[in-house]
């Protein structure tokens, strides 16, 4: 996009959410930032990402939808986050909740057509990353082919958001680069799916993505981890 426009933002209060606002407001469009409460265990992300709206003033709407009726997932249930886990390994983690990113962007379409927006932006990443089917190329292109046939703006005069990923191929050290260029608050920002008093356990797959991010990067993280031998291993 080169024109300024309307854009709907998944905003999540974490840090890939953050940069791709604040590319988005980099390049003059009017940003619209859409928050799913879902139940999440680690809800300190909706409160971050209030403060993320405030910081850029920009409309914000914070959506309660709770997943934990669905479950299956660890940030929807009782079931154990995983620490220390080799994030890399070919399988979906039990972090995975259910089609969450089609429920998602299916909320955001649905703003965008109210709001005659012309893209919506997400901050999925399909290199430095968890391994979620619903952050891939192959997703994000399905779902604007189902953008195209799902709404009557669409079906009346061919307007169709753009899906919009700015980071879908960058390592997380280059997104915290950009984002750093761009002057964004990561000390607003929140990754850990399972922190204790509002620290970050430092030893889940985010957490440990995030920090690794940060040292390849070379920009101070100011994060606050729990005090764990493991912190930063792996």
């Amino acid at each position: 996009m080169t024109s300024p426009t309307e854009v709907v933002v998944l905003l999540s209060g974490g840090l890939d959410s953050a940069v791709t606002l604040a590319i988005l407001r980099s390049e003059g469009h009017r940003i619209h930032g859409l928050t799913i409460n879902y139940g999440q265990r680690h809800a300190i992300e909706v409160e971050r990402a209030e403060r993320i709206a405030a910081h850029y003033d920009i409309d914000h709407r914070v959506l309660v939808l709770d997943l934990r009726m669905i479950g299956g997932s660890a940030l929807t249930s009782d079931l154990s986050v995983p620490k220390d886990r080799d994030e890399r390994a070919d399988q979906i983690p039990i972090t995975y909740v259910p089609a969450r990113n089609t429920v998602f962007l299916s909320l955001a379409l649905a703003w965008a057509e109210v709001l005659d927006a012309r893209a919506i932006a997400l901050g999925v990443n399909a290199v430095d990353y968890s391994g979620y089917p619903d952050c891939r190329p192959a997703f994000i292109e399905a779902f604007q082919r189902l953008a195209s046939l799902a709404t009557r703006a669409a079906v009346e005069t061919g307007r169709v958001p753009t899906i919009v990923t700015p980071l879908i191929g960058l390592t997380k050290a280059e997104i915290i680069r950009r984002g750093a260029t761009l002057g964004v608050p990561f000390h607003l920002t929140h990754s850990c799916y399972d922190p204790e008093d509002g620290v970050a356990c430092g030893r889940c797959d985010s957490c440990r993505i995030r920090r690794r991010g940060f040292e390849a990067a070379g920009v101070p993280d100011s994060t606050r981890y729990v005090d764990h031998a493991a912190v930063g291993r792996g």
